[in-house]
């Protein structure tokens, strides 16, 4: 296919998949805050792995399509465990940017259109804070939500809506039922709140609380 082609295709799937934007937020697990609609969040992990697999499922949550800007094969995504999460390979849409200047140009645009519910950066972007701007600027014009994964070893963005730590928990379930602790580190006109442990049930597409190892994060942090 000539590129031409290429972008038709593109466009015809981004159109069966658009959403209006929506306000308010995409939900989590009972009694914890949402991911807010219409801005750019940075998602903080421990391990790329229950960073990229919380980020998947709640833009799996987002409703329409979904674009998926990496900067290497290292980072692409696992279709089949992107599916268990709620984020099905029809609602996919892939960029490998090898500039850090192309991920962030590529973000914005996609942000700022409606037929777009919803867009990861992973890899080694790092905007500025005039980066950052222009991005939540196109996140409201869209109605959009925007992911920015880093890892802890990474310095935190100061110009993102708000800031969440996620790690992993290991224990029963499988795969398809991953565990994590998460916590909001930063939120615009609130507070710092957590950490709390959630499971993610694929059979349900639900997220529940653990309350029990809650607690005991609650404990740990606090002594």
């Amino acid at each position: 296919m000539d590129r031409a082609a290429v972008l038709a295709a593109l466009r015809a799937r981004v159109a069966r998949h658009s959403l209006a934007p929506e306000a308010g937020e995409i939900p989590l697990a009972p009694g914890l805050p949402g991911i807010a609609r219409a801005a750019v969040h940075e998602i903080r992990a421990t391990s790329i792995g229950s960073g990229t697999a919380f980020s998947a499922m709640v833009l799996g949550r987002s409703g329409g399509t979904v674009l998926w800007i990496s900067d290497d094969l290292l980072h692409a995504p696992w279709p089949p465990g992107l599916a268990a999460l709620g984020l099905t390979p029809d609602r996919l849409v892939l960029a490998q940017a090898s500039r850090p200047m192309d991920a962030l140009w590529a973000m914005e645009e996609a942000l700022r259109s409606p037929a777009i519910s919803g867009v990861l950066l992973l890899g080694g972007a790092e905007p500025d804070l005039s980066a950052q701007r222009r991005l939540q600027l196109a996140a409201a014009a869209g109605g959009g939500v925007g992911l920015i994964l880093r890892t802890e070893e990474e310095p935190p963005l100061a110009g993102t809506a708000s800031r969440w730590r996620v790690g992993g928990i290991a224990g029963i379930g499988g795969l398809a039922d991953p565990r994590w602790s998460l916590e909001l580190l930063r939120v615009r006109a609130g507070r710092p709140v957590g950490p709390w442990a959630v499971t993610w049930r694929a059979s349900s597409g639900e997220i529940e609380l653990d309350e029990e190892t809650t607690a005991a994060l609650l404990q740990t942090k606090a002594g």
